[in-house]
């Protein structure tokens, strides 16, 4: 009888109706993957390892685009509770209220790349105090003096703990890490320039910057190289996020790499445990970086 009625089925070309489905199981078998920033590289590669890991637990993803705008984000956190989606992994904003609607509905979620202060969730992170360590680090150890840092919104905990990996690297070196050498933007292309005509045009300019995303490091340079400041003999670059094509441009980008397919995978598989587990204690997944030395930091001798 079995055979008979999937025979049928192909004969007819029968689809489940999942709007059925859903209602009886209380849930659909949808992720939703909330991430704040489509435009950014960063992202394609991590939004793979969440779908491969999905794909094979038998859920779909539905990929949504923040566009770092907390009202927009609020938006897709409500459509994910009204479709009940089976779980959401999210790049948050930075407002803990938005996840907090979650927890309360039991909709499984996990953080990935960003933490929340106040929200005790699953959460997949790099080590970016040490990430943006390295990056300092190395550009003191090329002979460049004052080295600046472009990092992102102070709402958001990347921007935060890159900051302060470049205090430490400053302090480790006897070099006081002073405000005029800081700018905050917002993790675009467009921020990265202004910070860094902010930089050039400051009382005592920097010979060298450390700029916390790929983007921001698109932006920076594009400002050097509009102003005729030649990289990196007279003015040293490393970025966060390995860009994809970083080893293409000229000076070649040095950058500080995050695995960011293993991110994603990391974040899918904590998700698909919750699903199965849902009284599991919390947990955070920590994965290293890497420093991809290139042309932008080797001054000449």
């Amino acid at each position: 009888m079995a055979a008979r009625v999937q025979q049928a089925m192909r004969e007819l070309d029968y689809r489940p109706n999942a709007v059925a489905r859903n209602l009886r199981l209380s849930q659909t078998s949808l992720w939703a993957v909330i991430i704040s920033d489509i435009g950014n590289p960063f992202f394609t590669s991590m939004v793979r390892g969440v779908e491969d890991v999905a794909q094979g637990a038998g859920y779909s993803v539905v990929l949504c685009n923040s566009d770092e705008d907390p009202e927009k984000e609020s938006r897709y956190i409500a459509a994910a509770l009204a479709e009940r989606m089976a779980g959401v992994i999210i790049s948050t904003s930075g407002r803990p209220t938005v996840i907090n609607r979650l927890v309360e509905a039991r909709i499984p979620v996990v953080a990935i790349d960003r933490q929340l202060r106040g929200v005790n969730i699953d959460t997949v992170l790099v080590d970016n105090v040490q990430g943006a360590e390295l990056a300092t680090t190395h550009l003191l150890g090329n002979g460049y003096q004052r080295v600046a840092c472009i990092t992102g919104p102070r709402r958001i905990s990347t921007a935060a703990q890159r900051l302060r990996g470049y205090q430490r690297a400053l302090r480790s070196h006897a070099r006081e890490a002073t405000d005029n050498l800081v700018r905050y933007a917002d993790f675009r292309e467009e921020g990265g320039y202004r910070a860094m005509a902010s930089l050039l045009d400051s009382d005592n300019p920097p010979d060298s910057v450390f700029a916390t995303n790929n983007l921001m490091t698109v932006g920076a340079v594009e400002c050097l190289v509009d102003r005729g400041v030649k990289v990196p003999a007279e003015f040293g670059v490393v970025g966060f996020d390995d860009i994809p094509w970083a080893h293409l441009v000229r000076p070649s980008l040095s950058t500080v790499s995050q695995p960011t397919y293993d991110l994603g995978r990391a974040a899918a598989v904590l998700l698909s445990e919750r699903i199965a587990n849902p009284a599991r204690p919390p947990s955070t997944v920590t994965l290293s970086t890497g420093l991809q030395v290139r042309e932008s930091s080797s001054r000449p001798s």
